[in-house]
């Protein structure tokens, strides 16, 4: 292809191209000058006119592209040609056409790269040499089908793709070929094949064709190291990159299956030298940039030959702990001084990859004893299991290797707390250790299939060891204590679970955890999350209670009230907002609970609704609860409605009336303390909620009490609001006095009109049509009067 020169030697040239333009153009002017003067009657010189040449299209390729896409196409084209000979037109020459057509060709490819780059054709002489190349493996498979047919044809290429190797070599090292850049890295190539191939077609198995292909990438890595940098470094990369991952997954995978120690040490043996090779490619100069994922990559091979080779003389539980101890391992050789820095960082970074694949192999275990007794809740206090995996697994098949779970967390746990000393890292690692250590403890008593009794005490303790872990905590922000609390959540709710089976364990454990998070509730810091945990189980302890003692739901329900009004006093003593938010939050669960429990018995319930709303009524007192007065009297109306509907009466005045004379009286209140407010806003809720109700009934009501005595009420609204100048009372009582009136005389209406002709309404329609025309002018100003009076009304 076209040889660019450097960029220092470009702009060499083209300053001296540019150099000589400048002196031939003087020289040029020089002579005009002087041919003008010879000829006096030549008009004075003026400006040189410039041909008017017309804009040249934009090229889209350079010259060298273009050069190099038809040297690259003509390349082609002749391998194609060569290949459609080799396959077609070789059968119809005798021994010695072929003889003399298979060496003419191939040395004549072979010596055209000589002369083309005597003559500076460097381009052409790199497509010349690829074609020779390609003709090479024709000339290869030619004599194999011609003289060779007899031959393995994976022995055969294994021997072909290592002389083409070898050829290809020397052809690129010649004194005059040296400068091609596509012979040596075609070597290297082909060199990638011979021993792969040499191994299968041996029937080496599959220990000698993972071998190959790790010797072949040691081989690779070598030609790395040491080539310059260009193709050849790159092929010897990709090269040693491709076949060591192969061959080290092979390697790996034999490790995993082997069936026996013979079987293990031959693995280990490959995979120790695949991690000898990539540690060593770490250590040299030439791979800083690489030196940290081969030197992890040389660390988890390690760890797997060394697993691997113990694996099998060990039981299955025992797999997964050699592994991380082999992994922990990597630390102390991760410290040697001697080592350079990327390469002990890579170990580092293997070390914790094997701790974190251990830890995720233990995490079934964790969350199988965590989440496991849940299906507890379909069987409450139907007797206890058999011991704790029974409790956990609900008689699911136990799986045996997860046994030595909690010997990983806890080596894990210690190592994050041992291990990590920077100082910007080591409260996270503390954080780890924690988490670790607390799965480790968790875990034990279903690991060991201890008893029942003892995994109820080994998550009690664990409960309480969190929350005084947390209130011990030497700094005062939350955000430290927050893992140990949600830890000691987790945990309690899971002891929760697993007391369901036993009633007294049940009522026992809801007792503890209760008095554990209201205790831990003494530190202000925890109290955000302890204290809405203490009322919480309070609440679930109240609702075991009921059902230990055979009480009805609506009984229990009186029971389960006690934790909303613990919750509303002591909110009021928290200075913490948040915390205070969240006390009132589970208070307001419980008693939605109580509500839920009493909802079957009607008069249970109205006496639950009261209750529920005395307390938001004294939450209410607060100066920043004031919005708690709403709710509370919505929950006295509900209570009073409840009880009426209990006692079977239909009547709309008695659910109306107690809830709008206290309105009215909070009304008046406010219009007192505030003779700016609307009358609308202080008694318009009041008197809707009375007189639209007794409408309604009265237009349905047969009898004329109801409608008479609305009638006098409204006439009373509107005289007070007449004389207290209030629009609201003025305008709905006169309404409702207005719509009673007409639902009174409406069987007068309809004899009167049954009794007038048929003309007799248009006619007055039309007649009140012209009155109104007439009078539209007055009509307005009347109606424009009535306006102002009314809005100089409240």
């Amino acid at each position: 292809m076209t040889h660019l020169p450097p960029p220092a030697e470009e702009l060499r040239l083209i300053d001296a191209e540019l150099w000589q333009l400048d002196a031939r153009r003087a020289q040029l002017l020089a002579r005009r000058a002087w041919l003008v003067a010879r000829l006096p009657s030549l008009p004075p010189p003026g400006p040189v006119p410039q041909a008017a040449t017309p804009a040249q299209p934009r090229p889209e390729a350079s010259a060298p592209r273009v050069q190099n896409l038809l040297l690259l196409l003509g390349g082609l084209l002749l391998t194609i040609a060569a290949i459609a000979f080799t396959l077609v037109s070789w059968g119809h020459l005798g021994l010695t056409g072929r003889s003399l057509v298979l060496g003419a060709v191939t040395v004549a490819s072979l010596a055209a790269p000589l002369p083309l780059l005597g003559r500076g054709l460097r381009s052409t002489a790199e497509a010349v040499a690829g074609l020779a190349l390609a003709l090479t493996v024709l000339d290869a498979y030619a004599l194999r089908e011609a003289a060779l047919t007899g031959v393995d044809g994976t022995a055969y290429a294994a021997g072909a793709t290592a002389v083409l190797a070898a050829v290809w070599t020397g052809y690129g090292l010649l004194p005059r070929t040296a400068v091609l850049r596509l012979p040596r890295p075609a070597a290297l190539a082909a060199a990638q094949l011979p021993l792969l191939l040499w191994a299968t077609a041996a029937d080496a198995g599959r220990y000698g064709i993972t071998a190959a292909l790790l010797v072949t990438a040691a081989c690779d890595t070598v030609v790395a190291l040491r080539a310059p940098a260009g193709a050849v470094r790159i092929t010897a990369m990709v090269g040693a990159y491709g076949t060591g991952a192969w061959g080290a997954l092979a390697a790996a995978g034999l490790s995993w299956t082997a069936g026996g120690p013979g079987a293990g040490a031959r693995a280990a043996g490959l995979l120790l030298f695949a991690a000898a090779v990539a540690l060593t490619a770490a250590r040299h100069e030439r791979a800083e940039g690489h030196a940290v994922g081969l030197s992890t990559a040389a660390g988890l091979l390690v760890v797997t030959a060394l697993g691997g080779t113990a694996r099998p003389a060990l039981p299955v539980t025992w797999t997964v702990p050699v592994h991380l101890a082999f992994g922990i391992a990597l630390l102390a050789a991760q410290r040697a001084g001697r080592l350079p820095e990327p390469v002990r960082r890579g170990l580092a970074f293997a070390s914790a990859a094997v701790q974190a694949l251990a830890v995720l192999w233990a995490l079934p275990l964790l969350a199988l004893t965590l989440m496991g007794p849940a299906t507890s809740v379909t069987g409450v206090w139907s007797g206890a299991p058999g011991g704790a995996r029974e409790a956990v697994t609900a008689g699911e098949p136990w799986l045996l290797q997860l046994q030595s779970a909690p010997l990983v967390l806890a080596a894990v746990a210690a190592v994050r707390t041992l291990e990590v000393r920077d100082v910007a890292w080591r409260p996270r690692a503390l954080t780890g250790a924690l988490a670790l250590g607390w799965g480790a403890v968790v875990v034990v008593p279903v690991a060991l299939d201890a008893p029942y009794p003892v995994a109820l005490l080994v998550e009690a303790l664990a409960t309480a060891g969190l929350l005084a872990a947390a209130a011990r905590s030497r700094t005062a922000g939350r955000a430290e204590a927050l893992p140990a609390l949600v830890l000691a959540l987790l945990t309690s709710v899971s002891l929760a679970l697993l007391a369901l089976p036993v009633r007294s364990a049940t009522l026992g454990v809801l007792t503890a955890l209760t008095a554990l998070f209201a205790a831990a509730s003494l530190r202000p810091r925890l109290a955000q999350v302890t204290a809405p945990a203490a009322l919480g189980y309070g609440a679930a302890l109240a609702c075991a209670v009921g059902a230990a003692t055979h009480w009805a739901p609506w009984h229990t329900a009186l029971l389960v009230l006690v934790v909303p009004s613990v919750a509303a006093p002591l909110a009021a003593r928290i200075a913490d907002v948040p915390t205070t938010v969240a006390v009132e939050a589970t208070g307001a669960a419980a008693g939605l609970l109580a509500i839920a429990l009493a909802v079957t018995e009607p008069a249970m319930l109205a006496l639950v609704l009261s209750a529920c709303a005395v307390i938001a009524a004294g939450t209410a007192v607060r100066a920043d609860r004031r919005p708690a007065a709403y709710a509370a009297t919505a929950l006295f109306a509900l209570a009073a409605w409840v009880r009426l509907a209990a006692w079977d009466v239909t009547a709309p005045e008695a659910y109306t009336l107690p809830v709008s004379v206290p309105a009215l009286a909070v009304g008046f209140l406010r219009r007192r303390r505030d003779p700016q407010a609307s009358s609308w806003a202080a008694h318009g809720p009041g008197l809707a909620v009375t007189l639209v109700p007794s409408l309604a009934a009265a237009w349905t009501d047969a009898h004329a009490t109801r409608p008479w005595l609305l009638g006098a009420a409204a006439l009373l609204v509107t005289l007070l609001g007449a004389r207290h100048r209030l629009r609201a009372p003025l305008l709905l009582g006169g309404g409702v006095l207005v719509l009673d009136a007409l639902h009174e005389l409406a069987p007068y209406l309809v004899q009167v009109a049954d009794a007038l002709p048929r003309w007799v309404p248009p006619a007055l329609a039309g007649a009140l049509l012209l009155a109104v025309g007439a009078t539209y002018e007055r009509r307005l100003r009347d109606v424009r009067r009535v306006r102002e009076v009314l809005g100089r009304m409240n």
